[in-house]
């Protein structure tokens, strides 16, 4: 009972020594954030601001472009997202329910593809949205973000669509449905757990990217946050750390909200692709 008790007692250290080393630079982020600037780099260092302000995110809002950063993050983001969702559920589906030479070799080119750096397809797809003038552009974003979040998205709600019993929509079209009713009415809403799963993915992916963003876009009023904010913040060689802080706080907002609202269906949908009736 003792060597139980013992066991029991470094396992619960351990998760808690884990979940400590993840939230605690959230924890320093917001601290800093809520620091006037002569307490950020004072020693010894305090996790308890001494003199709490919220003049870092008032000079974030108001002196900054943040908010234009902000607006076309949320563009990019969700554009990126209801696009990627439309072709992979589309594609999934054929991919399952229809049969026709070549399926299964188109299934494994769509993972290959994901399995690709994203940098390698960096210099074609530059050059690709250049050529069709969408250089500068949310829309060329769009297009490059869907790229590289279409291949892991078509691929992970194919085994989510493959898990719904054909016999469904067999019986549904059975008593007078066609096919794409079938599809909205009995597919969607039982698959709907891996589409918010794959949602998420597709929108935390274009929300955080840093790179595309930075090369396919040199306008200063189309930047999103990622090129933008480290754009403007090191304009004077000098970065205001707190005020990064700031920045990197509210940029964390929408996904944590997005998490907050979606958790029921997301954690339904770890195991609704593995499932067969």
């Amino acid at each position: 009972m003792r060597r139980g008790t013992v066991g029991f007692a470094l396992y619960n250290l351990l998760v808690w020594a884990l979940v400590l080393a993840v939230v605690f630079p959230l924890l320093w982020m917001i601290s800093t954030a809520l620091k006037p600037n002569d307490e950020t780099f004072a020693i010894p260092p305090t996790l308890i601001p001494a003199h709490p302000t919220l003049e870092q995110f008032r000079r974030l809002l108001v002196e900054t472009p943040f908010i234009t950063y902000f607006l076309n993050s949320v563009i990019v983001g969700v554009c990126t997202t209801l696009l990627v969702i439309v072709v992979a559920v589309a594609g999934a589906y054929g991919l399952v329910r229809f049969r026709f030479p070549g399926r299964t070799l188109i299934a494994h080119l769509v993972l290959f593809t994901y399995m690709l750096p994203a940098v390698v397809l960096l210099l074609p797809l530059y050059l690709t949205i250049s050529a069709i003038g969408l250089a500068n552009s949310l829309l060329g974003l769009v297009i490059a973000y869907t790229t590289f979040a279409l291949p892991f998205a078509l691929w992970l709600l194919r085994s989510f669509i493959a898990g719904i019993p054909v016999e469904l929509e067999q019986a549904a079209m059975i008593d007078g449905a066609g096919r794409i009713r079938a599809f909205i009415e009995v597919v969607l809403p039982q698959a709907l757990p891996g589409i918010i799963s794959t949602a998420l993915f597709s929108f935390v992916l274009s929300w955080n990217e840093y790179l595309y963003a930075l090369v396919f876009i040199n306008v200063d009023d189309r930047k999103t946050l990622p090129p933008g904010v480290l754009t403007m913040l090191n304009q004077n060689q000098n970065v205001e750390w707190a005020l990064l802080m700031a920045a990197s706080v509210l940029m964390s907002v929408p996904v944590l909200v997005c998490f907050a609202f979606l958790q029921k269906h997301l954690t339904a949908g770890f195991g609704a692709g593995s499932v067969k009736g």
